[in-house]
């Protein structure tokens, strides 16, 4: 599946009511940990069909990444039933998102 783009116009749909886990990634094209942490967030999308994969940009969101207190990045947060269960901050390893979705 395809990362997919979120902003607040498609949140609730897409993040929220969505039928799967989803893994948000929080980033900024001036992040340079952010662009590194790209190609693994490809790879897991993917990968791993059974999560929907989206990248909110927080230049052009700056109310998602508020909204959910995210202070540095890159921050990907993983929902379920429309509630945070997890998340990590900074560059990570595959691995440790991985570990993130319990796999």
């Amino acid at each position: 599946m395809a990362v997919m783009t979120v902003t607040k116009e498609n949140f609730q749909e897409e993040v929220m009511q969505a039928g799967c886990p989803v893994l948000l990634d929080f980033w900024a094209t001036w992040c340079g940990p952010c662009r590194m942490l790209a190609p693994v967030i490809d790879q897991l999308a993917a990968e791993q069909t059974d999560v929907k994969v989206c990248k909110v940009n927080i230049d052009e969101e700056p109310g998602l990444a508020q909204r959910f207190g995210v202070m540095s990045i890159p921050t990907v947060v993983l929902f379920e039933n429309g509630q945070e269960k997890n998340r990590s901050v900074g560059l990570v390893p595959k691995e440790k998102l991985l570990a993130l979705l319990g796999r």
